[in-house]
């Protein structure tokens, strides 16, 4: 079973790696593609598309980590039939914004969403987006520790010339200061 793994990553955290990690773990993915959205369609991001793929290769060292050139899901999981039945990973927070993505019963037909909830997250929010969809069975939820940090944080903090400590693994610590990634 191939896991998808989407996002801007920029940076990515010890959040992202962690969603990875126990979605792998729980749900048994033989593989994982990450994918480093070029430009994302539903907001603005600075940070050069080869930057963040070479921090998301520096973040997932053990998986397979592409550009993916489509602004939105539903057009990527449309433009590779060749991924049968895909599971896509999201966290709470954007399954909780799901009905507002471009087809999203459109996008439970092409993949299977697997949800990364964390405790304390309002169920009835979760529960408010499944009762609106088509194919609620192709959702399926996994539990993981909250992260305390956001890429939008991070990027404030590098900016401001603060130290990032432990908010991010280490290679992609070290990607950042070797390439003056985020500098002031």
């Amino acid at each position: 079973m191939i896991g998808l793994y989407g996002g801007s990553f920029d940076p990515p955290h010890r959040g992202h790696v962690e969603l990875a990690r126990r979605a792998k773990e729980e749900l048994g993915l033989g593989k994982l593609l990450v994918l480093v959205s070029s430009d994302p369609g539903h907001k603005r991001v600075e940070t050069p598309a080869d930057v963040r793929l070479q921090l998301a290769r520096a973040a997932f060292p053990d998986d397979d980590v592409v550009l993916d050139e489509h602004a939105r899901t539903i057009d990527t999981l449309r433009a590779h039939p060749e991924w049968s039945d895909p599971v896509f990973l999201i966290g709470a927070d954007e399954f909780a914004e799901f009905l507002s993505w471009r087809e999203p019963d459109e996008v439970l037909r092409h993949a299977r969403l697997a949800v990364a909830t964390r405790p304390g997250f309002p169920r009835e929010r979760l529960q408010a987006v499944l009762e609106q969809l088509e194919h609620p069975e192709r959702v399926m939820f996994f539990e993981i520790e909250p992260t305390l940090i956001s890429s939008r944080d991070l990027r404030a903090r590098l900016a401001n010339g603060e130290d990032i400590g432990g908010e991010v693994p280490s290679a992609v610590r070290e990607t950042i200061r070797s390439g003056g990634f985020y500098a002031a």
